[in-house]
């Protein structure tokens, strides 16, 4: 990758050659209505009433087609994504009010014209994700993050899943719910509201081990979910920011 370009530096490759899509064929839509409604509930909870959305890293396009069917028919929406093979699958979605566009970051325009912006599970895949944080604070007057809390006692201890977040994934950053905020403050946004996601007790179990460690995590996250989130793992941190004055 060019080290003179200015843009925020990512694993260029691993996304735009289409090695991302033979690792993940459907890019993750299995998990778009989920993910969709945990955003619709930081919406609800908020009190927003966004008329323009835009999705940085938007995949497949998926949580925002689930996304179109659940708000009102006055809200329109814009995905943007670097892979072309993304964009093809998004493509594929598009409708009245529901685009899909090949632009990196850096060619949003940065005039806060979207009412909320979305960057769900990217920017933990990001070189640089300190200055690409920085520069979504132009895209819109609001921004939607959920963001992999892939550090817990569970994952230090048996190395493997950390590992394998790496290299099938392509996570290069880990973080715990503390320096996911932090990240977030240190790059100019003031955080609104957060919420713990957990993707292995909300959602169908795809295995029947998988059935079986959700239970004690079910039963310690009712207890104490700070504790179980840093000791377990398995979660995610749905968070709503805005810009710093």
């Amino acid at each position: 990758m060019d080290t003179m370009t200015t843009e925020p530096a990512v694993a260029i490759d691993f996304y735009e050659s289409g090695e991302y899509l033979k690792k993940h064929p459907d890019w993750h839509s299995e998990d778009a209505d989920w993910k969709a409604r945990n955003i619709l509930k930081i919406i609800s909870r908020n009190n927003l009433a966004p008329k323009a959305i835009c999705e940085i890293g938007c995949g497949s396009g998926e949580i925002l087609n689930v996304l179109h069917g659940l708000l009102s028919e006055s809200v329109s929406f814009s995905g943007f994504d670097i892979s072309p093979q993304a964009i093809t699958l998004a493509s594929k979605r598009e409708k009245s009010r529901l685009h899909f566009e090949l632009k990196a970051l850096e060619a949003i325009p940065a005039t806060r014209s979207f009412d909320l912006g979305l960057m769900i599970d990217v920017f933990e895949h990001v070189e640089d994700f300190y200055g690409f944080i920085r520069k979504s604070r132009d895209t819109s007057r609001q921004m939607i993050f959920h963001i992999p809390l892939d550090i817990s006692v569970q994952s230090i201890i048996r190395v493997r899943p950390l590992q394998r977040k790496r290299e099938k994934s392509g996570h290069i950053h880990f973080f715990t719910k503390e320096t996911a905020l932090a990240a977030l403050r240190d790059s100019g946004y003031r955080v609104i509201d957060h919420f713990y996601t957990g993707s292995y007790t909300e959602r169908p179990a795809r295995t029947v081990l998988s059935a079986i460690a959700k239970i004690p995590r079910k039963l310690f996250f009712a207890i104490h979910r700070d504790l179980t989130v840093r000791w377990l793992g398995g979660y995610s941190l749905m968070v709503l920011a805005e810009p710093g004055k």
